[in-house]
């Protein structure tokens, strides 16, 4: 990185941070929330295997792509694919990419607060005692509760937004690399603990079977769309993150080895977090194919025969709350960077996105209760009962994030050199690894991209959850 870009930006303090707090950015609610209710509505193995070769073929290649144009660039999203096609003779258009990939990353984050909230609420329930004994009836009226109560909500998105605002305030190394050094082993920790819990308590047999033996009966091409956005948005690519992320990044640091790392434990997070919960489901003779209330109403009456309930109960909404939060920390600081970049007081500024980001919450709030029935957009095809919160989510899962992860693989294969991108690399131009990568951020991944693009606008697809 340059010397200017160095007094702007602070750095990683070694790989390890860097390779946890990137981690922890990609490991979100999409692995441990959304990841289990789609391979159950998908037919289990078969979305499994298509959605590890999505990682590995889509989502990987990208974000050595967004690292690499960050650590290049050294700046926030826009200003760095700005800076990098000046230097390579290209159009200051592509400064849009980084536009719509900061502004899908703040649109996220008007409802991943709220949802992070749903997250703290159950860790309470769990330690008050208030998912003990509970049936289906009774989990669901506790959960829809929660949604009907606007001053609930409201109170539990502040604190979590508080927590968030706290940790980013602090800087690269005192906030984001302690929180992510403590956060991430914790979640690894009690995760393995849940994976261990469950096939002893919960019918292994069946979980394993329906997670690692594919029928690819149950595969359509909606499965196929739904398996490819799982991999593309788990990876958490094209919220302009990565990138931030990147310009953090010293010089000495490998980005292809640290990107598979990356992905790679992002994807065994998604694995593991359905070895937690499917032993739980087959042996209450639950059905997998919940739905999004699968974590909030299934999970705890899946977990009434286990011996201890109440403690696994809270175990599981920690480690759904650490995950929510170590996204938002980077949603924060993907906004924080261009505030940075104009000289603006991290502490003050950190704070001012809070308040912002809670105020636009409150739509994502009251579409849950007082809004529920308010559709904006009734008049278009599609739209008809979409709530706020919908359009919002549906935009930025199915459109935002897409575009921006459409700029950043084109603009690493066609606008960058063979030389800048192997130097930034550091590989051989002619090293076969990188004329794969070149070759697949160049054609299959924007095609793939497209395909999702088309999925989205045609109804082919479905929202991101």
């Amino acid at each position: 990185m340059s010397g200017a870009t160095a007094k702007v930006h602070g750095t990683w303090s070694s790989r390890m941070a860097f390779l946890l707090a990137t981690i922890g950015f990609s490991v979100g609610l999409g692995n441990i929330w959304r990841f289990p209710w789609l391979a159950g509505e998908n037919g289990g193995g078969a979305f499994v295997i298509i959605y590890i070769l999505c990682v590995a073929l889509i989502a990987l290649p990208i974000l050595m792509a967004e690292l690499m144009i960050g650590r290049r660039g050294g700046l926030s999203p826009a200003a760095s694919l700005a800076k990098l096609a000046r230097q390579e003779g290209g159009s200051q258009g592509w400064r849009i990419g980084g536009m719509i990939a900061v502004l899908a990353t703040f649109l996220v984050g008007t409802f991943y607060c709220v949802i992070g909230g749903w997250t703290l609420a159950y860790v309470w329930n769990a330690a008050s005692g208030a998912l003990s004994a509970v049936d289906t009836p009774a989990a669901q009226g506790l959960f829809e509760g929660l949604l009907g109560s606007p001053v609930q909500l409201i109170g539990w998105m502040l604190l979590f937004l508080f927590v968030t605002s706290f940790i980013v305030g602090r800087g690269i190394q005192a906030g984001l690399e302690r929180a992510t050094g403590i956060l991430m082993p914790m979640l690894f920790v009690m995760l393995l603990g849940l994976v261990l819990f469950a096939l002893i308590e919960g019918d292994a047999a069946k979980g394993l079977a329906f997670l690692f033996a594919p029928d690819f009966s149950e595969i359509g091409w909606s499965t196929v769309l739904a398996a490819t956005g799982q991999a593309f948005f788990s990876v958490s690519v094209g919220a302009g993150g990565m990138i931030v992320y990147g310009a953090y990044l010293p010089k000495e640091v490998k980005i292809a080895p640290t990107a598979a790392i990356v992905a790679g434990a992002d994807t065994l997070v998604a694995i593991l977090a359905g070895l937690a919960i499917f032993p739980f489901l087959f042996a209450q003779g639950l059905a997998p194919s919940q739905g999004p209330g699968l974590m909030f109403v299934v999970m705890p009456v899946a977990l009434q025969a286990t011996g201890a309930a109440g403690l696994i109960a809270f175990m599981f909404f920690l480690l759904l709350a650490i995950a929510a939060l170590t996204s938002m920390i980077a949603l924060f600081e993907t906004i924080i960077a261009i505030t940075e970049e104009r000289g603006w007081k991290r502490g003050p500024t950190v704070w001012g996105v809070a308040a912002i980001t809670g105020a636009f919450g409150l739509l994502t709030v009251f579409s849950f209760n007082i809004l529920s029935g308010v559709y904006p957009l009734a008049g278009l095809p599609g739209f008809e009962t979409r709530t706020f919160f919908d359009i919002v989510d549906s935009f930025t899962s199915n459109v935002g994030l897409t575009t921006a992860a459409l700029f950043s693989s084109l603009f690493a294969g066609w606008v960058l050199s063979k030389g800048s991108a192997a130097d930034e690399l550091g590989v051989s131009a002619q090293s076969m690894g990188f004329r794969v990568w070149r070759f697949l951020v160049r054609w299959p991944v924007p095609a793939a991209i497209a395909i999702l693009l088309f999925g989205s606008f045609f109804g082919l697809g479905e929202s991101s959850g």
